[in-house]
């Protein structure tokens, strides 16, 4: 099968698009025919080992000392499961999925991926696209973790949350679950994108290349740093007292099942939608990486396979 490689840390070009042996579904694992996936922000990280002074040793002991423990990237997927273990109950052959990997040694640049059937993977929702559901199960489900760890949930209704990089995957989640739960939304981004933030329900959207956001006299009894570029203090002048401030930098890794089929509802429900800012195939992955890199992608960069014979 065709995979994307990772031969060792650093820039977009050290990922190379190879044959690797296609994978066998153990006892309890289903094959998923991968249709697609993404490049998110936490891509970018591991392959150009990006990641603040405190993770540093952590992260190596993860991901490898001199070259990738896991070389196959990619964090979520969408497809259709091919076959199944002889223990697997959830699933069946021809079932529609979409899944994160990120506790499953990531692999979603491929053509095929085995996951555990307690993984966190589900039946796709119905009316999505592979393409879009590729880009639910990290995004949407950090956006509802970061409510969730703010203890926001049951008290967010009337109040006003400001969202620091509502443009980015995680962002254009947040802001659609923050006017979910009725609060007042406000977004941070750049100029081109203040209409997509208001389009997916921001009451207010800040330019932050031409308005200081810190200096305004507005208070939020929430703020969501989603791009883990600025502490509390930078925050402290708009933060409300006892205000919540939560930010991505401090999430934990471990994910709910719960999480992912309460998105799932909502997407059905027609409550949350998925923002694509562009599509790649498997082959250019290189330039989707460098696109990501850049910094200015708008909710999500999907990367689509084409299974044009049988391997």
């Amino acid at each position: 099968m065709k995979a994307i490689v990772a031969t060792k840390y650093g820039g977009p070009e050290v990922l190379q698009l190879k044959e690797v042996e296609k994978p066998i579904p153990e006892a309890n694992e289903i094959l998923i025919k991968v249709h697609a996936t993404t490049v998110t922000a936490g891509d970018f990280r591991m392959r150009s080992f990006t990641v603040p002074p405190l993770f540093w040793l952590p992260a190596r002991i993860t991901l490898g000392f001199t070259k990738p423990k896991h070389p196959i990237y990619g964090m979520e997927l969408a497809g259709e499961v091919e076959a199944i273990g002889k223990d697997v109950t959830r699933f069946k052959p021809g079932d529609q999925v979409f899944a994160s990997t990120l506790t499953e040694n990531f692999g979603a640049y491929a053509e095929y991926k085995c996951l555990p059937e307690q993984a966190m993977v589900a039946i796709k929702p119905a009316n999505m696209t592979h393409e879009e559901a590729a880009a639910v199960s990290i995004g949407a489900t950090t956006a509802l973790r970061l409510l969730r760890k703010g203890k926001t949930l049951a008290s967010v209704r009337g109040q006003k949350v400001l969202i620091y990089g509502a443009s980015g995957s995680v962002g254009t989640y947040a802001i659609q679950l923050a006017r979910y739960f009725g609060a007042e939304v406000t977004g941070v981004c750049s100029t081109a994108n203040l209409d997509i933030v208001k389009s997916l329900g921001a009451d207010d959207a800040i330019d932050y290349t031409k308005e200081n956001f810190s200096f305004r006299k507005e208070r939020y009894d929430v703020i969501f740093d989603t791009v883990r570029k600025f502490p509390k203090s930078k925050y402290s002048n708009v933060l409300a007292p006892n205000g919540t401030y939560v930010t991505i930098a401090r999430l934990d890794s471990k994910e709910r099942m719960d999480n992912l089929i309460f998105i799932k509802e909502l997407i059905e429900a027609g409550e949350i939608k998925v923002v694509i800012d562009r599509c790649y195939p498997l082959e250019q992955m290189v330039e989707a990486h460098c696109y990501v890199d850049a910094g200015h992608k708008r909710g999500n960069v999907v990367i689509t396979l084409e299974h044009n014979h049988d391997r």
